[in-house]
């Protein structure tokens, strides 16, 4: 295997799968432990989405010094130090479930977050070099396919480990004795703690086989425009906020999807944690589909007509009711399976010798998952869950116009 992946980029390819597996998991667990932290430590919705705010702010603090740390090292050794940081965090969990200390719950996920953020920026770019430059869309699209299996397996492993038991409410915790409440405490650190540790051992298993590959070294290409500063690259600020946008888009619906089920879709929690990996199922299944369709047809044309969708799917999501409202809702992350590879991929042309800058920019850009899922929770916490859905509906709006006329280059 390892000559495999010296020799061919497919097998390169095939091995780095393991990473968007991983890193979508991990990811997609946030969105089963908000509840749970929501519940155990009485917060409103504002207060909760700062597990999201930390968690992606590490992608606006941390992907620049990453890039230049994978610029110095590599991508396998930049791979390497990323998953360690990231099994670090997951470790970080048992204290915090331990001594049940909100604050350590959200240092917890931004080191976690900090190997994830050196892991995207490393294997992002990565996986557009190894091949053909029209094709780029493509190969990141069926390699981020794994990433939603990812975050599809997720919210089942969530719901069965972490949702299993319904968290008692304020009230009910009053009427505990001291040994009742301990007991009952004990039982809430474990369900934490016990996943996060098989994370971690995972997480430390995978970094020593990357340890030991032999991975194709990438070149730089040197085809960017002589005098031309990365800055000047308008489809590349544009794809930023493209990126932004998307993944706060992204988050906040896949953050508020178990709430909104249970309070507007009226379905019991742990019904409603495994239906979120319907949501994330629809990426992965659009991205499987998406990744042959992109080597017919023009990348920024296919996310505009996705983004369109969404947008569509939302506004009935707003209007509706009852049943109706949960498979508009869930539909979304069919519509979102193209749009983080189309996105990053068609920034990225064109960049030549900038490619691992303009990498490291989209990067930082993924702090839209920080922003975007507070503003939201506030917004819930002022007009409702339900309503509150607009913010998603105008990020999507602006990811039609980034595919339809937002997009300036040429992949011919």
């Amino acid at each position: 295997m390892t000559d495999a992946a010296t020799k061919n980029p497919l097998g390169a390819l095939s091995i780095l799968t393991s990473l968007f597996f991983i890193w979508g998991f991990l990811t997609c667990l946030n969105d089963i432990l908000i509840p749970h932290l929501k519940a155990v430590f009485t917060l409103d919705y504002a207060q909760v989405m700062l597990v999201q705010f930390c968690f992606f702010a590490a992608y606006f603090l941390l992907s620049a010094p990453s890039g230049k740390l994978v610029e110095k090292i590599g991508y396998q050794y930049g791979i390497v130090i990323g998953l360690a940081v990231a099994g670090s965090g997951c470790l970080l969990f048992y204290p915090a479930a331990a001594l049940r200390q909100y604050p350590l719950f959200l240092g917890a996920f931004f080191v976690l977050a900090s190997g994830i953020t050196l892991l995207q920026v490393a294997a992002n770019p990565y996986v557009t070099l190894l091949g053909n430059a029209a094709t780029a869309s493509s190969r990141l699209t069926l390699t981020q396919a794994f990433n939603s299996l990812g975050t599809t397996l997720a919210p089942y492993f969530g719901a069965a480990f972490i949702l299993g038991t319904t968290v008692k409410t304020a009230d009910e915790l009053q009427r505990l004795d001291a040994v009742q409440l301990a007991a009952y405490q004990s039982a809430e650190a474990a369900a934490v703690q016990t996943p996060y540790l098989l994370l971690a051992a995972a997480l430390f298993g995978l970094a020593f086989i990357f340890m030991v590959l032999r991975l194709p070294v990438i070149q730089k290409p040197a085809d960017s425009p002589r005098g031309v500063k990365i800055w000047q690259h308008r489809h590349l600020l544009l794809g930023a906020l493209g990126i932004f946008l998307y993944v706060g888009a992204e988050v906040s619906i896949g953050s508020f999807l178990v709430s909104f089920l249970t309070e507007t879709g009226g379905l019991a929690q742990q019904q409603a944690a495994q239906m979120v990996s319907l949501y994330w199922g629809g990426a992965m299944l659009g991205r499987f589909v998406g990744g042959v369709a992109l080597q017919k047809f023009k990348p920024g044309k296919v996310l505009a007509i996705n983004a369109l969708i969404a947008a569509t799917l939302l506004l009935l999501t707003l209007l509706g009711n009852g049943s109706w409202v949960v498979w508009t809702i869930l539909a979304v992350g069919l519509c979102n399976s193209i749009m983080f590879p189309s996105i990053f991929s068609l920034a990225l042309v064109g960049l030549g010798e900038h490619t691992g800058q303009g990498s490291g920019i989209l990067c930082m850009a993924i702090v839209g998952g920080a922003i975007v899922p507070l503003l939201q929770g506030g917004l819930a916490d002022a007009v409702g869950i339900q309503t509150a859905f607009v913010l998603p509906l105008l990020c999507y709006v602006y990811i039609a116009y980034y595919g339809w006329k937002g997009a300036v280059v040429s992949l011919k």
